[in-house]
């Protein structure tokens, strides 16, 4: 399909509130134009740079180290690879210190990146950023539940909402994010209750990734379901073997070097590639 016959993008209308009859949307993460481009032809309406890339692509032990100019520029990449989806941006661990590096680093993710929304990791304390953001312009994304950017503060990786007194602050939390100016919620590892709780109390859809079947969308890491990282979370089992076709494909490629086939015909001609 040509630029010029592509879908219009998705807008926020398009990831409205389901009903329990309607089907949740499906969204992924991408880091690349290729990869996101790939995603986009099969359908998915939703794509997040997500920080994980720091430790899907660049290797680090947690989320806290991804730079933002990488963030940035690999939102541009997978903009420029998926025109015709939106692309959600997560704001980093250095970007978010303060309320005024908060938003200037989101006005980039927009305005350099070409990101639709961009995703914060908040508590009620950051609730004052959401208005500053709209007010500027600027969709919000407010990220609840397990917060991979502050797990050594939580000291670890822990469940949310698994008391009624967790479930009541969440919902509380997210009402007073929505009245702020978000456009839409993420709620990570948190039990069903939780986001069921959250759907009662606000208007916004709301994405889950490993918070139960109730949320309106869910999202899971790519390189999760084709089972390229070392250990799948519980909600995200992989769907395909992505190993065995690399592992195949490099051990073919080593016998073919060895065996002095490669360089012919796949020499580069006067017309390039």
């Amino acid at each position: 399909m040509s630029t010029a016959e592509q879908a219009p993008r998705p807008s926020l209308r398009s990831f409205r509130r389901r009903q329990p009859d309607e089907a949740p949307f499906a969204c992924l993460t991408a880091f690349d134009a290729l990869t996101a481009g790939h995603l986009a032809a099969a359908g998915i309406p939703l794509l997040l740079v997500g920080d994980s890339l720091a430790q899907v692509a660049l290797g680090y032990p947690d989320t806290t180290h991804v730079p933002l100019d990488i963030m940035v520029a690999l939102t541009a990449a997978v903009r420029r690879g998926a025109p015709g989806v939106f692309v959600m941006a997560d704001l980093p661990f250095l970007a978010a210190l303060t309320e005024e590096d908060a938003l200037r680093a989101a006005a980039r993710f927009v305005t350099e990146g070409g990101a639709d929304a961009v995703k914060i990791e908040m508590d009620d304390s950051r609730t004052g950023w959401i208005k500053t953001m709209a007010d500027a312009g600027i969709a919000t994304v407010p990220h609840l539940g397990c917060r991979p950017q502050h797990v050594k503060r939580a000291g670890g990786y822990r469940v949310a909402g698994k008391t009624a007194n967790d479930r009541q602050q969440l919902a509380a939390s997210a009402k007073n994010m929505e009245d702020a100016g978000a456009v839409m919620l993420l709620l990570e590892a948190a039990t069903p209750e939780a986001a069921r709780a959250i759907r009662e109390n606000t208007t916004l859809p709301l994405i889950g990734c490993g918070a139960g079947p109730d949320c309106d969308g869910q999202i899971v890491v790519t390189a999760d379901l084709l089972g390229l990282t070392p250990k799948q979370p519980s909600f995200a089992p992989p769907m395909v073997d992505g190993i065995s076709p690399l592992a195949t494909m490099a051990q073919t490629w080593i016998q073919t070097v060895a065996d002095r086939q490669a360089g012919g015909n796949y020499q580069t001609s006067d017309g390039g590639r």
